[in-house]
């Protein structure tokens, strides 16, 4: 399947966009988690965790899906493939492995941290409310890094690929 100029292009607008809000998302996550960890007032923790479980809960996970799925048309529909470029495939699985992080780690350490500020409590424990942020945040930059250097050459399938004459039948296909 190839993707028409149109909709490639269309596809790699919603990708940078999506891409783009989803990094700044985390810097603004890093930003309240920073402020949750070090303030000394209960209210401005409070504060902090609550509009880091609006970002991660209303917009985050939205944002990933939307970033993994337009990355995944992307790669399927254009020369690029999914597994013929080394760094098209370690966005993918960054792109995969950060998204189940954000819904099964990030989310849940940082509604844990709600629960208990909420309660009267103080901050469980700084690593829900920053490490979390720290790591994705060095995940996407990588990954802006990667989309931006295109390193490292063909994958061996990629490599495959190119060397296959153009007029050989695709194995199982006519």
């Amino acid at each position: 399947m190839k993707l028409g100029r149109p909709a490639r292009r269309a596809f790699l607008v919603v990708h940078v966009v999506a891409s783009a809000a989803w990094l700044g998302l985390t810097f603004g996550l890093l930003a309240l988690g920073v402020t949750a960890a070090t303030a000394t007032s209960p209210v401005a923790v409070e504060a902090a965790v609550r509009g880091m479980r609006l970002f991660a809960d209303r917009l985050l996970l939205p944002l990933a899906l939307l970033t993994l799925v337009s990355g995944v048309v992307l790669a399927l529909g254009t020369p690029w493939g999914l597994a013929r470029h080394r760094w098209v495939y370690t966005k993918f699985w960054l792109t995969l492995g950060t998204t189940v992080a954000t819904l099964f780690a990030l989310r849940p350490g940082v509604n844990a941290a709600v629960a208990a500020v909420a309660a009267g409590r103080p901050l469980p424990d700084a690593g829900d409310v920053l490490f979390g942020p720290v790591v994705s945040l060095s995940a996407y930059v990588f990954m802006t890094v990667l989309s931006l250097l295109k390193p490292w050459g063909l994958t061996r399938r990629g490599r495959r690929l190119r060397e296959r004459p153009s007029a050989a039948p695709l194995p199982g296909g006519s």
